[in-house]
């Protein structure tokens, strides 16, 4: 872990959780494995207080334990999973995502799971046909049935999976306090359990329940304590779900070719790509370099009904994607037609290297970016070669390779004639080794929306007492309206915020729009070089 990816973990832990359990987390990451005793005893933090912690990254698979260095008979270790932290970030990408595939239900299903960890699937229907209840007009509700076929969709796309079952190893003999939980031999992966994707039969029928505006608090609070006797009566006690994170991000990720496809060629192409990566979505394994090969002839059965294009143009519009120097779409026999792949390691490396071409020409204009892409395209050329090819002044060349060698987006590569490295003996050659340099980026991007964190937490803060007030006026206002209140009294509730305050308030929220929005839009570009890095290690 570097130092930035602690620090934005450590953020967005305080963010979600708050103080207490951002000091528990970070403290995790930077010591790697801690009993519970050693944990509380080095945060100087109550013993308490630890557990809740624990018990809170545990319930949101952030944190696993098993047997320590003593084996099972000793106490438990527990250490902090950073990747699962930063997925964090991507939340309102999920909720989005679920929205757009599945609706409204879909949206509030992913959303209850994600801020809660894990919950069973009775517990979640419920919860969100009452959401949506709430919210619909009087006399209307929500049929848990309607709830319950969306969430079955979630889990047959594998969007929602069970939470693997624990693999009890007995308990200690000793009475400490890290012994409490149940050994663990090691931490079960969800895709080992055979029924990951099963859906139990459960006994629930019903609608949602619209909430009065005064209970709202005290059913939030009772919802803990409810869930136990709920869950008994449904047949479904005990089979907790999840959001399967690596599922979204190989949906994401097959957006991000189809939408580079759209653009370099047409919507056409694109239709033909976002088919084939449907059609193998359930054959390929994740961190698979290609998808599995399928024949024209599949490809021209499955394209949608409203697209009316004749075999011979299908060949046409595969062949231009062949020959395309992008290389997304690779034919690797002629059986049925002509068998195609999706390079999805070549689409990943072509985004990931577009990623770094705009980064350079953002930070350090267009000619240092025309000098960033030759190298990418020659490999290695010396200083003289550089100032040819990309046909800029010897002088202004010199410093732009300079500059991006000071940043370590260039590299130099010293190759002597002689075992003595004489300056006059040696070549001295340029060239862009573009995993390193998209690490190098990756940390960038860390900071970048650390600060961005940081910044929207400090304007939050600073404007406390108006955004309360705003709330308190809001409220107000609900509840007057739903009591059916005049206008004039309407009126004169809302004028209890002044005008410089509202010109204030409307400030602060374009400034917290623009700041969230900045950090989706890094977020993405973190998404494409993780994914980028993660298909090289694979392919290696």
């Amino acid at each position: 872990m570097t130092a930035q990816e602690v620090r934005l973990c450590g953020l967005l832990l305080q963010e979600h959780f708050g103080d207490v359990v951002e000091k528990v987390g970070t403290h995790l990451i930077r010591s790697g494995v801690l009993t519970l005793r050693a944990l509380a005893h080095e945060t100087k933090l109550a013993l308490d207080l630890v557990k809740k912690s624990l018990c809170v990254l545990v319930q949101h698979g952030m944190c696993t334990f098993g047997p320590g260095r003593r084996g099972p008979a000793g106490p438990v270790e527990y250490r902090i999973n950073c990747e699962r932290i930063l997925h964090m970030l991507r939340y309102p990408r999920y909720i989005y995502t679920a929205k757009s595939l599945y609706g409204d239900t879909g949206e509030l299903i992913i959303e209850e799971i994600l801020q809660r960890g894990q919950m069973t699937m009775s517990s979640t229907v419920k919860t969100v046909a009452d959401r949506l209840t709430h919210n619909m007009p009087e006399g209307q509700s929500m049929d848990y049935s309607e709830v319950v076929s969306a969430f079955s969709r979630l889990v047959e796309t594998h969007f929602l999976q069970r939470c693997p079952p624990m693999a009890s190893a007995g308990s200690s003999s000793s009475g400490a306090v890290d012994t409490s939980l149940p050994v663990v031999t090691q931490p079960a992966e969800p895709e080992s359990n055979p029924e990951c994707y099963k859906l139990p039969y459960i006994n629930l029928t019903g609608q949602g329940k619209r909430r009065r505006s005064s209970e709202d608090g005290e059913d939030d609070q009772r919802a803990a304590k409810k869930a136990k006797t709920d869950n008994s009566q449904c047949g479904d006690e005990g089979i907790y779900w999840q959001v399967n994170f690596l599922r979204f991000h190989l949906h994401f990720r097959d957006q991000a070719i189809i939408s580079a496809v759209s653009c370099k060629l047409d919507q056409t192409s694109s239709e033909i790509v976002r088919t084939m990566l449907r059609m193998s979505e359930v054959t390929t394994p994740a961190h698979a370099a290609f998808t599995q090969a399928l024949s024209a002839n599949e490809i021209f059965r499955s394209l949608p009904s409203n697209y009316n294009i004749a075999r011979p143009i299908l060949d046409q519009y595969l062949t231009l994607l062949v020959d395309d120097p992008m290389e997304f779409v690779g034919k690797t026999g002629d059986s049925g037609g002509g068998m195609y792949v999706v390079n999805l390691h070549r689409a990943l490396a072509n985004l990931a290297r577009a990623t770094l071409e705009s980064v350079v020409q953002e930070r350090f204009g267009s000619r240092s970016a025309r000098i960033f892409r030759l190298l990418l395209r020659k490999r290695h050329l010396e200083q003289k070669q550089v100032e040819d090819f990309a046909m800029v002044p010897a002088k202004e060349a010199k410093d732009m390779l300079y500059t991006l060698l000071s940043e370590n987006l260039v590299q130099l590569q010293e190759v002597p004639k002689t075992p003595d490295y004489a300056p006059s003996r040696t070549f001295y050659l340029y060239t862009v080794n573009q995993l390193p340099t998209a690490r190098l980026l990756l940390q960038h991007c860390y900071k970048t929306i650390g600060n961005l964190i940081e910044r929207r937490l400090y304007e939050t803060k600073e404007n406390k007492r108006l955004l309360e007030k705003s709330q308190r006026i809001e409220a107000i206002l609900a509840s007057l309206q739903a009591t059916g209140a005049e206008t004039a009294q309407l009126t004169e509730v809302e004028e209890m915020i002044t005008a410089p305050e509202r010109q204030q308030l409307e400030s602060l929220r374009h400034h917290i729009n623009k700041l969230d929005s900045s950090e989706n839009q890094v977020d993405e570009t973190i998404f494409l070089l993780e994914s980028y890095i993660n298909s090289t290690q694979a392919s290696r």
